[in-house]
């Protein structure tokens, strides 16, 4: 009965958080088609090189939420609300202080920043115009990341999905309105993206008006050890937001080398639709990250261990399916972004899909342990195999294959340094489970 009970609690949390990520990623992907048909092949290079700066901004969003959100759930296993409210309210700190920094990038640095992400004379205004706007808008990305993994761990998974699938909903909405019938181009195209936030934190602030709500906000002052607490725990977040983005300039800078703006582009293609597939991985990770934690907090290491298995068969389940869904239809599917029917960049784009994508298989595995090791306060574990498979391992890859193969080299590297983190990953579950049992637990 325990165990039913545990596979309703996993459906119940991950089936709504992963369609309400799949939502969320519709946010770049609205962009990308959008722009796509409104500016063509150079819209959609400023848009893949502005991307980085984005996923930094969400990533630091993800850090402090999802930090905060699974201390949280820990301390309200343990029943111990104050310290709950605690970590909430500096949280809020935290995030209002990133929520500066970004929106003095963005009026004061976002030329230099279309420079240094290597915007060109084609793309350098359209580039300079998402970046500003881009990080002007930046403290409503971060405070409803905040929002959405504070709710959801607050036993409302329902209303965060509906919160992230409608705040899509509605960028893509006015994607449409702005980028055609205003004909405001790409300015139109990031207004939109930067309102979504905006309609999903309206949608959440349900939960502060009935009686379900169990964090507060109390005045006090900034505890930095509080804060470096969840940042420790949502650091894995931010890293694999930010490494995707570290990756896209590395590549855009290859691609560029190899093929130009419309290899960019291409890539653009096929970073953006990998914007998908990594979001039903991160909402498996996300959504079962409250229930491990609140049943590692009340030490049911059985629970705990067993949602992570559910957790690890569902990526395995869903990286087959996705796969062959993009290897049959990657043709189509890449024609849409192509509004100027373009030859060279459909070619690319339909063969890189095709190897790309061979990655899902080991990827969807990496985030969850992470997120798993995260959950149980296991911040090191997490940390390395977050860096591992976005940083250390995938350039030197993607540098390598691509002097070998070229572009099939460039595909190859993700699929390369997503399966060789796997091997990491694998090997200190192994050693943490080993030393676990030598200390009568169980992980």
């Amino acid at each position: 009965m325990k165990k039913k009970h545990c596979f309703q609690e996993f459906i119940r949390y991950t089936f709504l958080n992963v369609m309400g990520m799949v939502g969320l990623s519709c946010y770049i992907l609205a962009d990308t088609f959008f722009i796509s048909k409104g500016l063509g092949a150079n819209g959609l290079a400023a848009l893949n090189l502005a991307i980085p700066v984005y996923s930094f901004i969400n990533g630091s969003g993800l850090m402090l939420g999802m930090g905060g959100a699974t201390k949280y759930s820990i301390l309200k296993g343990q029943q111990s609300a104050e310290n709950a409210d605690r970590i909430f309210t500096n949280t809020i700190y935290a995030a209002a202080v990133l929520a500066a920094v970004f929106m003095a990038a963005g009026l004061f640095g976002s030329k230099e920043l279309a420079v240094l992400v290597g915007a060109d004379a084609q793309t350098f205004e359209m580039t300079d115009i998402y970046l500003k706007v881009i990080l002007l808008f930046a403290p409503a990305f971060i405070f409803n990341q905040v929002f959405v993994c504070f709710v959801r761990n607050d036993g409302r998974p329902r209303l965060s999905m509906a919160a992230m699938l409608i705040g899509s909903f509605s960028n893509i909405i006015l994607d449409y309105i702005f980028v055609f019938p205003l004909q405001m181009g790409i300015l139109g195209a990031v207004l939109a993206t930067g309102c979504a936030p905006f309609v999903s934190m309206c949608i959440l602030s349900v939960h502060w008006l009935g009686r379900r709500n169990e964090f507060h906000f109390r005045k006090e002052r900034v505890q930095p050890a509080v804060i470096a607490s969840g940042v420790s725990l949502g650091l894995p977040s931010l890293i694999t937001e930010v490494s995707s983005g570290v990756v896209i300039l590395v590549f855009n800078t290859i691609v560029w080398r190899l093929a130009g703006n419309i290899g960019i582009a291409a890539y653009g293609v096929v970073a953006n639709l990998s914007i998908v597939a990594v979001s039903i991985f991160t909402g498996i990770a996300q959504g079962m990250q409250p229930i491990v934690s609140r049943a590692y907090g009340k030490g049911d290491r059985k629970s705990t261990k067993q949602f992570f298995y559910y957790g690890v068969i569902t990526a395995g389940v869903l990286s087959a399916a996705v796969y062959v869904m993009v290897f049959v239809f990657s043709d189509p599917i890449a024609a849409v972004f192509n509004s100027e029917q373009n030859e060279m960049l459909q070619k690319i784009a339909v063969h890189g899909i095709h190897v790309y994508f061979t990655a899902l298989f080991f990827m969807g595995f990496n985030i969850v342990l992470s997120s798993y090791f995260a959950s149980i306060e296991r911040a090191v574990p997490a940390h390395i195999l977050s860096i591992t498979r976005g940083l250390i391992f995938v350039i030197p890859a993607a540098y390598i294959l691509s002097a070998l193969a070229e572009l099939t080299g460039v595909w190859l590297a993700v699929p390369v340094a997503e399966g060789m983190a796997c091997m990491v990953g694998i090997v200190m579950y192994v050693r943490m489970n080993g030393m676990g049992r030598q200390r009568g637990m169980d992980f």
